[in-house]
């Protein structure tokens, strides 16, 4: 089978895993859990967007330099993120 390159499993196992979801939580509830998921995914960007900004307001009203300050933030939260991912997929791989 054809591997995807990000998930590093077969078509066949996107289906098998796909039917698994289906026999648990049943085709009704399915675009609820994606519209939960999005919508969680949303808001995390936007607190994140919040926060970086609420950062660089209060850096400017100090006469810092955003643009080292920002690199720095922006590293943290990018490894807050991998964390997210690793846990979430340890968690589907658990489903």
């Amino acid at each position: 089978m054809t591997q995807l390159t990000p998930l590093f499993i077969s078509s066949t196992e996107i289906v098998f895993i796909l039917f698994i979801v289906i026999m648990i939580f049943g085709a009704d509830k399915i675009p609820d859990i994606a519209k939960g998921m999005g919508k969680g995914m949303r808001s995390l960007k936007n607190a994140t967007n919040d926060i970086k900004g609420e950062i660089k307001r209060s850096a400017n009203n100090q006469g810092i330099d955003t643009d080292d300050f920002t690199k720095d933030i922006s590293q943290e939260i990018n490894k807050a993120k991998e964390e997210i991912n690793d846990i979430e997929g340890a968690i589907r791989r658990k489903l």
